[in-house]
């Protein structure tokens, strides 16, 4: 069943934090994007174009449940991340409502390359680092893509990594070793593709990131099997600042 096409009268907000909830009750489909504008004042031109692009519109009643951007710290990339209650609510707003935005978008940073769009579940699984976290809000967030051969999926070869990853992360902290200083949470999504696991992690700092990953100390049994996981063909570490985050509004 395709879900009704109609525009509510509540306008798109923008919320100071920049953060999404990222265990939002209803989540029942996760979108990441990425584009590449080329220059940190492009960056943020199309952040402010994004901002007037749909706070001049009605929110799209089609199950939206959060838009956020994130600019990397690389100065040329736009990470998009937006909550919906399914896929075909996506597909739905895609159909009636993407293409104005995405040209008024266009009109103000014109040369907009949009490089991937993944599909992916709600969060699969979560780690926070502490014991209580404080309400800290991240200044960055890293996002690892780790991508497996397609030949294995439905094999729970994914679901195998991602575990391997969060015991590893363990045993370092009851060792003492490579402590997660300046971590905040880390939150694994699985690709509806079968081919990837993107994990969306939220730190204090860039720096706090870049010290944990200089860390000295040798790698555990349990990080070697993350590194040597079978089906494992490749990965990527990117880092953004939180930019924008979008929801209807009360």
């Amino acid at each position: 069943m395709r879900t009704e096409q109609k525009e509510t009268r509540v306008n798109a907000v923008a919320r100071p934090e920049a953060r999404p909830d990222l265990h939002r009750p209803g989540v029942g489909a996760v979108l990441v994007s990425t584009w590449r504008v080329g220059t940190p004042e492009r960056q943020r031109a199309a952040v402010e174009a994004i901002r007037t692009a749909w706070e001049s519109r009605a929110w799209p009643d089609l199950g939206l449940l959060s838009y956020s951007v994130l600019a990397g710290t690389d100065g040329e990339t736009l990470l998009h991340y937006s909550q919906w209650t399914e896929e075909q609510a996506y597909d739905d707003f895609v159909r009636a409502y993407r293409d104005d935005r995405n040209a008024e978008i266009d009109a103000a940073v014109p040369g907009i390359e949009r490089v991937e769009l993944r599909r992916y579940g709600r969060v699969h699984r979560s780690r926070s680092h502490g014991a209580e976290d404080g309400g800290r809000l991240p200044g960055v967030v890293v996002i690892v893509e780790a991508d497996f051969d397609p030949a294995g999926a439905g094999t729970g070869q994914r679901e195998e990594w991602v575990d391997n990853v969060l015991t590893a992360l363990d045993e370092d902290e009851a060792a003492g070793a490579r402590p997660v200083s300046g971590g905040i949470s880390g939150n694994f999504h699985l690709s509806t593709d079968g081919g990837r696991v993107l994990n969306y992690a939220e730190w204090e700092s860039a720096r706090a990131h870049e010290d944990w990953l200089a860390n000295a100390a040798p790698l555990s049994d349990a990080w070697r099997a993350v590194h040597h996981h079978p089906g494992l063909v490749g990965s990527r570490v990117r880092r953004y600042a939180p930019a924008l985050s979008l929801s209807a509004g009360a």
